[in-house]
């Protein structure tokens, strides 16, 4: 009787201690993260003055040069029309872009523990998804304004109407939300009951999903899902337009109408070229291919260098932008004698 005993007191301690282990788990797999750590970019100390002013100065050009387009084409009647309207929107969004990482990356360099909250982690996340996510829609729409312009002359104030314009433009900042609220959700619902370190210098997809110790499968197929149409469709909207282009600009008799209509278009391409290569690259894989040195050099690339380059693509390239500035500083020089 009292072995009975023993054996049934060995069970109960034995289903007990499996108990102990099974919440155990199950407690560590819903332990709320309070704050991450961010890696950063820079780890010698000697580097961070040098780092903190070059990301200063990188910040202060991209807010300079992108509002100073939008100024310029705001200010200037001329340039009213669908093309710098598409531009002056994507100017905005290479400020909301880079307002939403630079900051945090100068305030990173200086600090000895590169921390951010949860919650703040999240906003960054959101406010950084937002204008990328935009961005791959008004550049679609940007290439059907210039597909309009050169092989549909006669329509273009038709197709290109000021309300065409407007929902163009409205359509993109609504992927943008649609594709920053779902990814958000997503990520931040998981689990994070191991390390807290984030091998990147932002709060981004691919280093929290890699960090969560929940199963990713729903978000890793729902990423590549937004990529699909935040990357091939669009990407196949701007080259679909671009091979009518190609065609129209090939039968134009004269080499001097030839380049101008391919001048149109170089501008453009060259920021196709920039944002997609490098966005692609970095969302269109699993989670379990992220590298941390490899998407560092190329998220730098794509968060930090295509803002400030922007600008520069639309306005020291454009003769148009280039002739406003001239108009307006000679009114500003006529007002102030």
């Amino acid at each position: 009787m009292a072995s009975f005993q023993a054996s049934d007191g060995a069970k109960s301690v034995t289903t007990q201690k499996r108990k102990d282990t099974y919440f155990g788990v199950l407690a560590a797999a819903n332990t709320t993260v309070t704050e991450f750590i961010l890696v950063g970019l820079i780890d010698n100390p000697d580097m961070k003055v040098i780092g903190f002013l070059t990301f200063f100065m990188i910040y202060l050009i991209t807010l300079i040069g992108n509002l100073g387009l939008v100024t310029v084409i705001k200010a200037d009647a001329q340039l009213h029309t669908p093309m710098y309207y598409f531009i002056s929107h994507l100017a905005f969004l290479d400020v909301c872009y880079s307002s939403a990482i630079l900051p945090k990356i100068l305030d990173n360099i200086l600090e000895q523990n590169a921390t951010i909250s949860f919650n703040e982690c999240a906003a960054q996340m959101y406010f950084l998804i937002i204008p990328a996510s935009s961005e791959c829609y008004l550049l679609a729409a940007m290439a059907y304004d210039r597909y309009a312009a050169i092989c549909k002359p006669l329509l273009y104030s038709f197709i290109t109407s000021q309300r065409v314009c407007y929902l163009l433009v409205a359509g993109s900042y609504l992927v943008g939300f649609i594709n920053a609220t779902t990814q958000t959700y997503l990520t931040f619902r998981l689990s994070f009951c191991g390390s807290s370190v984030i091998n990147h210098f932002v709060c981004d997809i691919p280093p929290l999903l890699s960090l969560s110790c929940s199963a990713t499968y729903v978000n890793e197929f729902v990423l590549f899902v937004f990529a699909i149409f935040l990357g091939v469709f669009t990407s196949s909207e701007i080259l679909l337009p671009y091979i009518c282009i190609l065609g129209t600009i090939l039968r134009i008799q004269s080499a001097k109408g030839r380049q101008k209509a391919f001048s149109t278009c170089a501008t453009h391409l060259c920021s196709v070229v920039l944002f997609y290569g490098t966005s692609t690259f970095l969302y269109m894989r699993s989670a379990s291919d992220y590298s941390l040195g490899r998407d560092k050099v190329i998220s730098v690339f794509y968060t930090v260098v295509i803002p400030v380059l922007n600008p520069m693509i639309y306005s020291l390239r454009n003769q148009e932008v280039k002739r406003a500035l001239k108009r307006i500083t000679s009114i500003k020089k006529a007002y102030s004698f």
